[in-house]
């Protein structure tokens, strides 16, 4: 006889700002669950996977959804009460706000050594589940391969003035701005925002509308990650959809390469069953998964994408950052406010 489906519970996010600082209680769910998963990546994208993780794991799962940011404040808030047993984030820096708050257990070898040393943590803590590149969209009807920004402060020439968009509210922004400040240092950074600023950026409410934006010829250049593209690519056909990609190169912090994630929570009674769901979720079958429906970056080697052409993930250049670093969001949004880009 067939398992019951266990029901997913899903909570509204709050503000971003609020979100770190403070989180609202999660949405009661049924029964007790073998395993109870925080997970910070949206439903839409991953629900289809976690219910496959439920067949692997031997034993009923209870995902709850919600902002990585606002996961990572509510299960230090619920500490050794959490029913949190994985946590499961779309970036880098919630994981290691957790790994800074001891809230995180070593993983097994098995998780671990699946990934580059590059997308895990020093300690073994959390490890990458799928990567995802910082790109610019741009329209090639307005610049020319040649004229493509290479460099962070080259998209803070006039000649992009009022030509170049961001999405000011998404959580890749923040995490971009806060790798700008990992590697410049916080007044660095701040001099770049304000640089940035000066040349009336277009502010969007998400990436799919900057690249809509740059499809339609309303902007030149915008600030995205790269598998918006890719999905739109799939669905209508690259004829169909004027943007193209333009990776930076060189190690420069506007081609950052971020993560997401994986941990399992400190204290938890179901750690074996824990250690199983982070170790499926780095397996061959969910980066295949990444790969093909998310159109991520697999973290795993010997995994390519069998719809999206990609470009290899060890072909691109990000900056060289320990992604756990990322973990300073909260600073970053201070910062965003005060240069009026939040």
């Amino acid at each position: 006889m067939p398992r019951p489906r266990v029901p997913r519970c899903v909570r509204v996010a709050v503000a971003a700002l609020a979100a770190v600082a403070v989180a609202a209680p999660l949405t009661a769910c049924g029964s007790s669950p073998d395993l109870t998963i925080y997970s910070g990546r949206n439903e839409q994208l991953v629900g289809g996977l976690l219910e496959k993780l439920e067949e692997r794991v031997g034993g009923t799962v209870e995902v709850r959804y919600g902002g990585s940011a606002e996961l990572a404040a509510q299960l230090l808030e619920e500490g050794a009460g959490t029913e949190a047993d994985v946590f499961f984030s779309q970036d880098a820096g919630a994981l290691g706000a957790l790994d800074d708050a001891n809230r995180l257990e070593p993983l097994p070898p098995a998780a671990l050594d699946a990934v580059p040393a590059a997308y895990r943590a020093d300690d073994g803590s959390w490890v990458a589940t799928s990567a995802r590149s910082r790109v610019l969209f741009y329209d090639p009807r307005q610049v020319s391969g040649a004229d493509l920004p290479a460099t962070l402060d080259a998209v803070t020439d006039p000649r992009w003035r009022g030509k170049i968009g961001y999405a000011p509210t998404n959580a890749s922004w923040q995490a971009f701005v806060t790798g700008v400040r990992v590697l410049r240092g916080e007044e660095g950074a701040r001099a770049w925002l304000q640089a940035f600023g000066a040349n009336q950026p277009v502010r969007f409410d998400n990436n799919i509308q900057i690249l809509d934006a740059v499809n339609a010829g309303q902007i030149a250049l915008g600030l995205s990650n790269h598998y918006y593209w890719y999905e739109r690519v799939a669905e209508v056909g690259e004829q169909a959809v004027p943007a193209r990609v333009h990776y930076v190169p060189g190690g420069d912090p506007l081609g950052l390469v971020n993560v997401a994630g994986a941990g399992v929570v400190a204290g938890t009674a179901q750690q074996e069953m824990a250690r199983r769901a982070v170790e499926f979720l780095v397996s061959p079958e969910a980066q295949q998964y990444f790969a093909d429906e998310t159109a991520e970056y697999p973290v795993r080697a010997g995994v390519a994408s069998t719809r999206h052409t990609l470009r290899p993930l060890d072909q691109l250049q990000p900056p060289d950052i320990d992604l756990s670093d990322l973990a300073s969001l909260q600073q970053s949004l201070t910062l965003l406010q005060e240069t009026g880009l939040a």
